[in-house]
């Protein structure tokens, strides 16, 4: 089969390999699609990120969805033909935070196309994967390859509104519109948000941010004041999810939330200061947000049951051979939002 294998930064290498072996309760999938996500793009630009680094040659990719080609012994439930998203988080089951229910948190977790361990974890972007049975879940037929590689990232917004509680009836901030901001406009809007305020500062993805449902949208490199009107009496909005990982976008949000609100944590950057005083005297519940587990499965039936559409922010689809140039555009925010590889 085909491979997408990342040796080094800028050193993205379309490989032949051996279809994995398969074993009692898994399943073969022939993958169809697989989206490039922001950490794919870390190990293509950077070689890494932080103190991760690729240190052997790793197929890339964890947002993929594929038919069911092969059925191993004892698999239940599932059928040769099924189309299915595949979930590429593999918790252990057996640590103390599995064990607590807090599967993300897994201290052997085996999540696809991750340099963290050595070994690293191959990840997804190939033309056969073989995954465990309790990974796959069925797509409805209305729903395109496409459509259900966006399960993944979806997954991740959703772990994202659950660790923020109720948005029934609340006024949402949702700093920085690349593809997991902009999936958390529609997370949210599902979950019950009453007004959804979006920034960032390119108007191309503010465009995207309204396609799917955002009530307003702030250029804040263009006009900061816009943002900074909601500031009035202490602050606007009752919930930020920050998903730029930009320090002037933590400090423009601190500064129009509301008291006692509940600030998100999505984006990913670096060290950054947090103005103190503010968080104290709003009395402001700063939380983070990790991946996802039993989203997964959530986000297959909000797609399935046409409760979301993800198809406007799809920008494009690149076949296998051109896995470099998909990487360059999926790396250009002013051409993309999110782009996939067709296998």
């Amino acid at each position: 089969m085909k491979t997408i294998v990342i040796h080094a930064a800028k050193d993205l290498r379309i490989e032949t390999r051996d279809v994995e072996a398969m074993g009692p309760g898994q399943v073969e999938v022939a993958i169809e699609a697989g989206g490039i996500c922001g950490s794919d793009l870390h190990y293509y630009n950077h070689g890494g990120f932080g103190t991760v680094r690729v240190r052997e040659p790793m197929i890339l990719g964890h947002e993929v969805a594929g038919r069911i080609v092969a059925l191993g012994r004892d698999v239940t439930g599932l059928s040769v033909g099924d189309r299915v998203a595949v979930s590429p988080s593999r918790p252990c089951g057996h640590c103390q935070y599995c064990q607590q229910g807090l599967q993300n948190h897994c201290l052997n977790m085996r999540f696809y196309g991750s340099a963290m361990p050595m070994p690293h974890i191959q990840g997804a972007f190939r033309q056969r994967l073989v995954a465990e049975s309790w990974q796959c879940h069925r797509v409805a037929e209305h729903v395109t390859a496409n459509q259900a590689a966006f399960a993944e990232p979806l997954a991740v917004t959703l772990h994202a509104v659950n660790r923020a509680g109720s948005l029934l009836g609340k006024r949402v901030l949702i700093t920085g519109c690349g593809p997991i901001g902009a999936l958390c406009i529609l997370a949210a809007r599902a979950h019950g948000a009453r007004e959804i305020v979006a920034t960032d500062v390119m108007d191309a993805v503010l465009d995207k941010a309204r396609a799917v449902g955002a009530d307003r949208t702030i250029n804040v490199a263009a006009d900061s004041a816009a943002l900074a009107a909601y500031n009035v009496n202490k602050g606007s909005f009752d919930v930020v999810f920050e998903a730029s990982g930009n320090e002037r976008a933590v400090r423009g949000a601190l500064d129009v939330i509301r008291p006692r609100g509940v600030f998100v944590q999505l984006g990913l950057g670096g060290d950054i200061a947090i103005p103190q005083n503010v968080v104290v005297a709003k009395e402001i519940e700063m939380r983070g947000t990790f991946r996802f587990h039993e989203e997964f499965g959530l986000a297959v039936d909000l797609l399935n049951q046409r409760r979301l559409d993800v198809a406007p922010l799809l920008t494009g689809v690149y076949p296998l051979e051109d896995a470099v140039q998909a990487f360059e555009i999926a790396g250009d925010r002013s051409q993309s939002m999110k782009v996939q590889i067709g296998f």
